[in-house]
């Protein structure tokens, strides 16, 4: 049933992406809502109850209400995926709780819930308006081609996972739901307050993050079961904060992006630095209390390349000492780390973790051993022992190239390139826009080259694209209405 819903996903993304009628748009969201029951129904192994369909009709009746909120303002569908995106609320579901639905064991956080929901009423209304008729309008071939393909290899290679339900989560909790965040955002609408808006929310979710985090630094408790940061900050003089996440990098991955968005508005004129900076400040608090060099990192990036790429003349260079130097005195600190201590212990263990990651490149690299295995195939053949967390690579482009092979690492990097061609485009049109997701998108990848949770599995990547897409459409529409207004 799992590998048939797999093929069955894959189609279907194809056609959601590469849709250019509403036969497509509507045979791919079916074949996508069949292939995600099929594979949740594998995972969950639970038998029909009343309870179960209890909650699943709960669940159809809430995505019908929200469907109907997005016929009637089909515009909501974006700001509204943007501030679902990011959450986790701590619920799990099976036979365990009196209603089948309760609190995670020890307060856990659970999988991106309100994202999910959302984004099943917005696929719901956009079946409708194509059964009405609605013209349907083609995500562009620039990032719909790579991504079809990209998502695609990754959905099928659950045939060959060493790893099947390692392979069967990543596929039904991420890889589909996020094809259908780019079908659904990228045939929005886009009306000209739409910038503004999402940018409101992205600083108000960052901020309401970092509120968070420096909430738990002050009172050294934190809000949700991580085992991993709890026994660190227990042997540590510091204390790391995790704020709404379930680890401090994911939390500072979400703030950094808030920052990467002020500054940009301050470059463009758009908000007062009067009421920038002090945002600015309090965000990059909230991230320092995470400690999370990845995420400093992405900062620094992100930083550097809005200040080259929006600066004035004496900023630019500026930003490239201030790179130069940063750059040689990291080269510094790593040589004299490798030559006191081991590469292992330099690199807090990822060295070890890139040399097993390659085993498995090596011995698989065609197609890989399939979506999820990396860390299962490098425990396989490594010769220490210990739970596969041990042995997840925490590099974005070597576990795809462990997982997807040569072929998976090839459709990576054309997606790579698609997203940016797709980003200038936008940015030739409206240079706060395309420069503000060229921000946002330039940190997720920044920061998944050390991250174990990498650049596809964040559903933020897959919005920027959407909302470039949507962009670019509306531009198109309002160009070829102008054209025939003039005939």
């Amino acid at each position: 049933m799992a590998q048939l819903a797999a093929v069955a996903g894959a189609v279907g993304a194809a056609l959601l992406l590469l849709a250019r009628d509403r036969l497509m748009i509507v045979g791919g969201l079916a074949l996508l809502a069949f292939a995600e029951a099929g594979l949740v129904a594998d995972l969950s192994d639970q038998r029909i109850s009343p309870k179960l369909l209890a909650l699943g009709a709960v669940g159809v009746v809430g995505m019908a209400i929200g469907a109907a909120v997005f016929v009637r303002w089909p515009m909501l569908v974006t700001p509204v995926v943007l501030a679902a995106a990011p959450f986790r609320p701590p619920v799990s579901f099976g036979s365990e709780h009196r209603f089948y639905i309760g609190v995670v064991s020890a307060g856990q956080l659970g999988r991106l819930l309100p994202l999910y929901g959302v984004l099943g009423a917005a696929a719901l209304a956009l079946a409708w308006h194509a059964f009405r008729g609605r013209a349907v309008y083609p995500v562009p071939f620039v990032v719909s081609v790579p991504a079809s393909a990209f998502l695609g290899l990754a959905a099928v290679s659950l045939l060959w996972t060493e790893d099947l339900p390692a392979g069967e989560n990543v596929l039904a909790y991420f890889v589909l739901p996020f094809a259908i965040i780019v079908g659904v955002v990228a045939r929005a609408p886009y009306p000209p307050w739409m910038t503004r808006v999402l940018a409101i929310i992205g600083v108000a979710l960052a901020t309401l993050f970092a509120v968070v985090g420096i909430v738990q630094a002050a009172t050294h408790e934190l809000w949700f079961f991580s085992p991993s940061v709890e026994v660190g900050n227990a042997y540590s003089s510091f204390f790391r904060v995790t704020s709404l996440f379930r680890d401090p990098g994911l939390y500072a991955r979400h703030v950094i992006l808030g920052i990467a968005i002020l500054v940009v508005a301050v470059l463009y004129r758009k908000l007062s630095p009067f009421i920038a900076l002090p945002l600015v400040a309090l965000l990059f608090v909230g991230v320092w209390f995470s400690y999370s060099q990845s995420s400093m990192a992405a900062l620094f990036v992100v930083t550097l390349a809005l200040a080259i790429v929006a600066g004035t003349r004496s900023l630019r260079i500026a930003a490239s000492l201030t790179a130069l130097v940063v750059l040689l005195a990291a080269t510094a600190f790593v040589l004299v780390s490798v030559q006191d201590h081991s590469a292992r212990r330099a690199t807090s263990d990822r060295s070890r973790r890139i040399e097993v990651t390659l085993k498995v490149v090596r011995d698989h690299p065609l197609v890989g051993v399939g979506i999820g295995s990396q860390p299962l195939a490098s425990q396989r053949r490594s010769e220490q022992g210990g739970s596969t967390n041990r042995f997840v690579s925490h590099t974005a482009p070597l576990t795809i190239a462990a997982d997807l092979g040569l072929l998976g690492l090839a459709a990576y990097l054309a997606l790579l390139a698609g997203a940016a061609a797709l980003i200038r485009r936008v940015y030739r049109l409206d240079a706060p826009l395309g420069l503000g997701l060229g921000a946002v998108l330039l940190a997720l990848f920044v920061h998944s080259l050390s991250y174990s949770s990498g650049f596809f599995e964040d559903p933020i990547t897959w919005f920027v694209l959407g909302t470039a897409s949507s962009f670019l459409l509306a531009r198109a529409s309002m160009t070829a209405h102008a054209e025939i207004l003039e005939t």
